[in-house]
């Protein structure tokens, strides 16, 4: 396991300077570029700026410099938002991203997996028939529907919740519910149906028919036996889904007014911002990567039978 993880770690450096090299020299090939305006800049003007941030250099050395700045941790300034850097701009970001997509997350898994151990064993009665339901409703309604619905019912109706704010404002923790609950409902429908096919099928297995064979406590079959094979499906989904659900809010983010990392991408891929679009590419890749490298870890946790070599 210990020779596992050393080789998991080590293949991460190639893994992102791979990304890196590419996305460097697709953005940078792409038409347009930062200062690129419908007002034309004059020609004086463009020169200084470019040279101002080295964008007059040959390819290679832009590249090399950029390179060096990364392992400097320096993640470069920003073309179009002056006097910052994308280091701030992804730093005063990127928490609030992370507490809304950690909560959103665990709440998605938790109740996911709870319904689809109750789909799968009340199969075909009415529990199973409402999880499943609610299911295709997270995976079929968009969140800039399922957002403002909330929002009616439960700020503006009820009142019992405001409509948009972070926990930093007046109202506190509860400006998390509704967002979280609007984030976390696509993936508690996949969760969902993930676990509940995976565990039908794990119960359909021989050794489990071995377990309730020996007079084991159905709890004890289900808890002990059946979750640990069952939830492998759904703890390789959570890799990518960790890095999606904190990237990938900018609807959520947008419609509850959360000052997350969402805008801040967006944001920069409309204005050819290179070193920020590089940025949040960087930040999303590591994401994503150490995350499947836990999947990797939890894999071997889960399941005995799985062996690194």
């Amino acid at each position: 396991m210990a020779r596992f993880i050393i080789r998991r770690l080590l293949s991460i450096i190639p893994t992102m300077f791979v990304i890196v090299t590419l996305s460097f020299f697709l953005i940078r090939f792409a038409p347009g570029g930062p200062f690129s305006s419908e007002k034309k800049i004059p020609e004086a003007v463009l020169q200084n700026i470019l040279k101002k941030y080295h964008m007059d250099e040959p390819l290679h050395k832009q590249y090399g410099r950029y390179l060096a700045d990364i392992l400097r941790g320096d993640l470069g300034p920003s073309y179009r938002y002056s006097d910052q850097t994308v280091n701030e701009l992804i730093g005063a970001t990127m928490p609030t991203s992370i507490i809304l997509g950690s909560f959103a997350l665990a709440l998605a898994f938790l109740l996911g997996t709870l319904a689809g151990i109750t789909s799968a064993l009340r199969q075909n009665k009415w529990p199973d028939y409402l999880s499943m339901s609610i299911a295709v409703i997270g995976i079929s309604v968009p969140l800039f529907v399922i957002g403002p619905v909330l929002q009616l019912v439960f700020a503006m109706k009820l009142s019992w919740l405001p409509t948009s704010g972070w926990i930093n404002s007046r109202a506190g923790w509860k400006t998390l519910i509704l967002p979280m609950i609007t984030l976390a409902f696509p993936y508690f429908a996949y969760i969902a149906r993930l676990s509940r096919g995976s565990i039908l099928e794990v119960l359909r297995s021989d050794y489990i028919r071995t377990a309730r064979a020996k007079g084991l406590k159905e709890s004890v079959v289900i808890l002990k036996h059946v979750l640990k094979g069952a939830l492998l499906p759904v703890v390789s989904y959570l890799g990518p889904a960790f890095s999606g659900i904190i990237t990938g809010s900018v609807v959520v983010e947008t419609v509850f007014l959360v000052p997350g990392v969402g805008q801040i991408f967006v944001q920069s891929a409309l204005n050819r911002d290179y070193t920020l679009i590089m940025g949040d590419i960087i930040v999303y890749s590591a994401i994503l990567v150490a995350m499947n490298f836990v999947v990797d870890i939890v894999y071997g946790l889960l399941d005995p039978r799985i062996a690194y070599k």
